[in-house]
């Protein structure tokens, strides 16, 4: 790796667009951090407006990831990785997910980049949270052969919009961060594509006057993402989506994926 820090801050859009029963589209800007997590002792001693576990302008608390302990999160990750059986040599752990603004957060989707030594991406969690305040992950390895951009899937199992069926798959493709970063998502049923969600960004050093900016055109962007949300599922009933029952969530918190079929098992780790 580089010893260029892991850390950074992305400014970029977010799209997602419905393709049935009922076309809907919708797009918003968004500011992402990428946190190493070795590297989270040292932002909170360096940044005036970050801190780790306690109030700022900017903040990550870590009871906001994984299992919600607000314990260890690289123990946690290094849990799932030997679940699954991953190959892994220590390398970094870098979670991109939206800070807390002045206290507050709400993140549909956090990702986390697990590497090896040598710079590749040995497993990726998608860590999804649904505005009923439950939280699931998706823990996938990378095949040792993918290069550029990682495609992945895995079949839906975590109730997110009441207006899609549980009966989905996930596909992803990702190019990790670097200068930039891209995420694409096609959720599908045995017809096709149902939703298509994109999300770009572009790297920005990590300082306080970037974060300054960042407050300055975004000054409510985790409210604006959360009532979003709403808005936009009122659209969609108006426009005659049905809305699905919500089942429980699922009994373990992180599904390990099998990338031989596309299967899962559940850990609690």
């Amino acid at each position: 790796m580089s010893n260029k820090l892991g850390s950074a801050l992305f400014s970029g859009v977010v799209t997602h667009a419905r393709l049935r029963p009922r076309q809907h589209r919708l797009a918003y800007r968004v500011s992402s951090l990428l946190l190493d997590l070795d590297e989270l002792e040292s932002l909170d001693r360096r940044l005036r407006l970050f801190s780790v576990d306690r109030f700022n302008l900017f903040s990550f608390h870590s009871k906001d990831r994984s299992d919600g302990s607000g314990g260890s999160l690289r123990n946690q990750i290094e849990r799932s990785m030997a679940a699954a059986g991953v190959a892994w040599d220590g390398g970094p752990i870098r979670l991109l997910t939206m800070p807390r603004i002045l206290g507050w957060s709400f993140n549909p989707l956090s990702v986390f980049f697990c590497y090896r030594g040598s710079g590749e991406v040995a497993a990726i969690l998608w860590q999804v949270d649904n505005t009923f305040g439950e939280r699931h992950g998706y823990f996938i390895a990378v095949d040792d052969q993918q290069t550029g951009e990682i495609r992945q899937s895995c079949d839906k199992c975590f109730y997110v919009s009441p207006f899609m069926d549980m009966e989905l798959k996930y596909e992803f493709r990702v190019r990790p961060p670097g200068e930039t970063f891209s995420i694409i998502i096609n959720a599908s049923d045995a017809t096709g594509v149902v939703l298509n969600a994109h999300h770009h960004g572009k790297r920005v050093e990590l300082t306080d006057s970037a974060l300054l900016r960042t407050f300055a055109a975004l000054p409510l962007q985790t409210l604006s993402v959360a009532g979003g949300i709403g808005w936009e599922a009122l659209k969609i009933w108006w426009k005659g989506v049905a809305i699905r029952r919500r089942p429980r969530p699922p009994l373990q918190s992180i599904s390990i994926v099998s990338t031989a079929s596309h299967g899962s098992r559940g850990t609690t780790e």
